[in-house]
Order: C-alpha cells, then structure tokens, then sequence
C-alpha cells in the first residue's frame, strides 16, 4: 500500500500506511546500491571474471573495496567464488541466476542514466 500525509481538521499531519520496516525500493537498494555492486554485476554479465582483472575494470575501485564488495554479494547469493589455483592463490566470480535477474534493472538504470545525460 502506499504511504501517504494527510493534514486533519485541526492542522495536524498524520501519516497513512507508514512503512514498519524499510519499503521494498529500500530493501532493493540495500543489495544493490552498495558502491560499487551494481558495477560489479554488469562486469560479470558475460562470464567469469578473475579478481585482479575485475578491479582492473572498475578503474578507482581499491582491491579491498572490491573485494569487501563481493564478499557482500557472495553472501547475498548474488554471486559464486571460484578458487582457481591456492598457490599463488588465483580466484574468478561469477554471477549467479539470481545476480542476473538483477541485470535488467541495471540496463534500465543504465539507459535512464544515458537519456538524461546523468
């Protein structure tokens, strides 16, 4: 339902249907709004990415941010790790089924950007 402000008779403002707990939108940006996850989902849409090559990508992210990032999506079943080789330890990610339902939300965020010269 949505949330609305209604002002009663005697001047005050009440609210209706308040959101209890962070709306979905909230909910949704929570998992994908993090700096740098979205960007990180687009990258791994064509395949698995090694790690260093992956922050080689995001061009300013730092090694750990990216890596703090996808430890957070890992987590959140948005993305798998992959360990390659353990000595020098060499790992890839991919994106899950459920990271790529989140794709079409980013090409529309993407052509919203474009559109608007954002």
């Amino acid at each position: 339902m949505k949330t609305t402000v209604e002002t009663m008779d005697n001047g005050q403002k009440k609210v209706i249907n308040p959101c209890a707990e962070p709306c979905l939108v909230e909910r949704g940006m929570r998992v994908l709004g993090g700096k740098w996850k979205a960007s990180i989902l687009w990258h791994l849409q064509d395949g698995p990415v090694r790690f260093n090559d992956l922050v080689r990508m995001l061009g300013g992210a730092s090694k750990k941010m990216v890596d703090q990032r996808l430890k957070e999506l890992e987590t959140q079943g948005l993305v798998t790790r992959h360990v390659i080789n353990d000595r020098p330890i060499a790992v890839s990610y991919a994106i899950t089924d459920f990271g790529r339902t989140a794709l079409n939300i980013l090409d529309q965020l993407k052509d919203w950007a474009e559109e608007h010269s954002i």
